[in-house]
């Protein structure tokens, strides 16, 4: 059983990553609809990702006895001004979501939830790779993107993104 500030933070993360998955697919569908194919892949691949960052979540508190209550998942937009809007925004949405996750962190450490903790300790690393993966790919679009063949390249490259199932065992 989960202590009841545990389970709330957990539950609330829960909507977190769907809604992350909700804002990826409006920054799919953006590209997608410039015919940027392998940037809308990649967004793809991320939709994929927080889903099942959302269900480990949930399944972590079915596993703990405890039922999840939902709640709203805010709108989004699929409307950006550049290429590089969604991107920005990206990175500070993993930012905001590092920080969520870190919170979770602190109120397990604090309640000594130590399973909690361990279980939190793959969200974490995995935090830092989401972080540094959109913040590698603003950085290649500041070198290439601006040019016509550098945006195709970098379109065609991240068109090879491939969807990999989380390996975490609850």
């Amino acid at each position: 059983m989960l202590g009841s500030e545990i389970k709330k933070l957990l539950e609330d993360q829960v909507k977190h990553e769907f809604h992350s998955a909700y804002i990826y697919l409006g920054m799919h569908t953006y590209y997608a609809g410039k015919n940027l194919n392998g940037f809308a892949n990649w967004f793809d691949v991320q939709v994929k990702e927080e889903c099942d960052h959302g269900r480990l979540m949930l399944q972590y508190l079915l596993n703990n006895g405890e039922v999840a209550e939902f709640s709203a998942i805010d709108a989004i937009t699929s409307d950006y001004d550049s290429f590089r809007a969604p991107l920005e925004e990206a990175y500070k949405h993993e930012v905001l979501i590092t920080e969520k996750i870190n919170r979770i962190y602190e109120a397990a450490y604090s309640a000594k939830d130590f399973r909690t903790l361990r279980f939190l300790d793959w969200f974490i690393q995995e935090q830092g790779e989401e972080e540094k993966n959109v913040d590698d790919l603003i950085k290649r679009y500041d070198l290439f993107g601006k040019d016509s063949q550098g945006l195709y390249q970098l379109d065609t490259e991240l068109a090879a993104r491939v969807y990999t199932a989380p390996s975490l065992v609850l």
